[in-house]
């Protein structure tokens, strides 16, 4: 107990030093545009952002509210660096190198690091086709990307049978199988002018940037020719080739009248996780769509601009248009109706929008547009419909996994050497640098989610981002009340941390209320993924396999408490604010500010009261009218 008291002292007294490091630090920022990274205690980075006002934004992270995502984030930063640059077009490029170098965890990474395929003419005295995910300076022509490899392969296979370039990447000594299919031009036996080999690149060149049109022209006329001429055979093959193009460029649905390669970028976010969706439209066509979904810790606008300028940075080809959605607060206020003029906060988002488009352009060297109405506007709601129809689609499935969670349970009590685990309770904290700490306790029976049985609890004796003394507080109220009123114990307890939280759930347990049941604790690697099972004290991993679905049930119930304890503080926070502002109003006092709440149920409901509604609380006309207009300027 002296060593636990000791080190816990050690870590109160690290964290006045780091926040006073903080507070120092915050006062030298300056009001230039530049990036910044996020330190955790041991000195690693775990955010990079960047900030038109270097000042205003970092000291943001430490003042205020957040949401549930952002807390986490913010309760961990020790330290913070910055950089500064002399635009925001640079600040946007520095964020992305940044990300490369260091693979912060709570930032946006895309899901893998692979680029697209192209498909490419060689710079070779006898050249070929061939698919390839590098882009190098070696003088060879690229045309891409395309969405996938089987679109490339199916192109290029068409390509083959139209244009006989050579196959072989070092030439035989005869004549092979391709000659004799007639897709190549051997050669390896025959002389070939150079002049032919430019006329059948100029030919691929003109069908990979759009011409098939004038491909299927010449096909057609060759095919008629060799009809007259009574060469069924070859006219036979003409017509196949012809088949082959209406089928690798099938029309689409979605098209556009001018014929215009672009990208259309839409995302939806739900329960901490984005989802961005990516149509490509080429020739004005719509031709595939690339989905991807992560977890994301910052303001979602500005990750989903991170994600986009990553994914041109892996991926130079670049179309002759990107289309973005519009900032969701700039969307919204648009979609107001009567809003008689600009409003402050529409030129405020108006300039964000514009100042995306203008860093975006500059660097890529592409026009860039969030367009508002019309044929384009459209396309971006597609966009994000698919990303959210995805996101929907990834949480049906988890719940449909809940079954086979049911025997994951029942094996799980043989890797922990227990009789059974039929009911597990689970515990989370939340928190910002102390403001309205909360904790929640989830309840899975059987594997299975008992929503019924969830509790919330405020934390009451704990000042400060506390987590083993909230642990323990938390702990110690919800198993005397299992003790006083004879609830049912769970089989095991499940925190979430490792061998500190562990020991301050056992040393309550045990010492104070005499109750011995099992604990474990679930362990986030560097990405912030469940990485370890611990248990006892002295803690010690538990080697489940990763894949295993005793560990797939131990991450539900891990994203699940998070879920629902961030849900819990940001009502707290909400409900907080609120209060604070009737308390700001001259002639409400806690007094008069429990008797609205308690006489209209809801701050909602007192928003929509008349003044006539406040007179059975001998509250007058003035005040009533008073109490309406400010908490009309809370939600507007």
């Amino acid at each position: 107990m002296d060593h636990q008291h000791t080190d816990r002292l050690q870590a109160e007294q690290k964290l006045a030093e780091a926040k006073e490091t903080i507070r120092n630090k915050l006062a030298l920022l300056p009001d230039q545009s530049g990036c910044y990274l996020m330190k955790n205690s041991e000195g690693a980075i775990i955010y990079v952002g960047k900030a038109k006002v270097l000042k205003n934004r970092v000291r943001s992270y430490f003042n205020g509210s957040h949401n549930g995502k952002t807390q986490r984030l913010v309760s961990e930063i020790r330290d913070f660096e910055f950089i500064v640059t002399s635009s925001n077009m640079e600040a946007l490029i520095l964020e992305c190198n940044l990300i490369k170098q260091h693979h912060p965890r709570y930032n946006v990474l895309l899901k893998d690091d692979k680029t697209f395929p192209y498909i490419k003419i060689t710079n070779e005295k006898h050249p070929k086709l061939e698919i390839t995910r590098r882009i190098v300076k070696d003088k060879g022509k690229y045309f891409g990307p395309y969405p996938n490899a089987y679109a490339a392969q199916q192109t290029k296979k068409l390509l083959d049978r139209l244009y006989p370039l050579r196959k072989c990447k070092t030439l035989p000594e005869k004549v092979c199988l391709y000659y004799h299919l007639g897709q190549c031009i051997a050669p390896c036996e025959f002389n070939v002018e150079q002049s032919e080999y430019d006329r059948m690149i100029q030919e691929i060149t003109r069908f990979l940037n759009g011409g098939q049109d004038v491909v299927k022209a010449e096909l057609k006329r060759k095919m008629e020719e060799a009809a007259e001429q009574l060469e069924f055979e070859r006219a036979k093959e003409f017509r196949d080739q012809l088949i082959a193009v209406d089928e690798v460029m099938e029309k689409q649905k979605i098209t556009m009248s001018d014929a215009m390669d672009r990208d259309i970028f839409g995302y939806a976010v739900d329960k901490g996780w984005m989802c961005v969706q990516i149509l490509y439209m080429r020739q004005g066509k719509l031709i595939e769509r690339r989905g991807t979904t992560f977890p994301y810790y910052g303001e979602e606008y500005d990750d989903f601009m991170t994600f986009v300028t990553q994914y041109y940075s892996d991926n130079p080809a670049l179309p002759k248009q990107i289309l973005l959605p519009q900032p969701p607060e700039l969307d919204q206020v648009r979609g107001q109706k009567d809003v008689p003029e600009q409003t402050e906060n529409e030129e405020q988002e108006g300039s964000r929008a514009d100042e995306v488009i203008a860093s975006l352009h500059s660097w890529l060297k592409v026009k860039v547009l969030m367009p508002q109405r019309g044929r384009k506007s459209e396309v971006v709601s597609m966009a994000a419909d698919n990303a959210r129809v995805m996101l929907d689609e990834k949480f049906r499935l988890i719940e449909r996994d809940e079954e086979r969670s049911v025997k994951a349970s029942e094996s799980l009590a043989d890797w922990l050497g227990l009789d059974q685990v039929r009911r597990i309770e689970a515990f989370d904290n939340s928190n910002i640098q102390g403001t309205n700490p909360v904790s929640a306790m989830v309840v899975f029976t059987d594997g299975k989610p008992d929503r019924k049985e969830y509790r919330k609890y405020k934390v009451k004796t704990v000042q400060g981002p506390d987590d083993y003394e909230t642990m323990r507080e938390v702990v110690r109220r919800r198993y005397e009340r299992v003790l006083k009123e004879d609830l049912t114990p769970p089989d095991l307890i499940v925190v979430d941390g490792g061998k500190g939280q562990i020991s301050a759930a056992l040393d309550v347990l045990e010492n104070e209320l005499g109750l011995y049941i099992p604990v474990c604790g679930l362990v986030k690697d560097a990405k912030h993924k469940t990485a370890q099972l611990m248990t006892g004290d002295p803690a010690e991993i538990v080697p489940l396999p990763r894949d295993s679905q005793e560990f797939y049930l131990l991450q539900r119930i891990q994203d699940e408490v998070h879920r629902f304890a961030i849900t819990f503080h940001r009502e707290q926070r909400g409900k907080s604010m609120i209060e604070s502002k009737l308390d700001s109003i001259p002639g409400i006092g806690e007094k008069r500010r429990k008797l609205l709440l308690k006489h209209f149920g809801s701050i909602k409901k007192i928003k929509e009261a008349s003044v006539e509604d406040f007179r059975p609380l001998s509250i007058g006309d003035k005040l009533a009218s008073q109490i309406i207009a400010a908490l009309g300027e809370e939600s507007s």
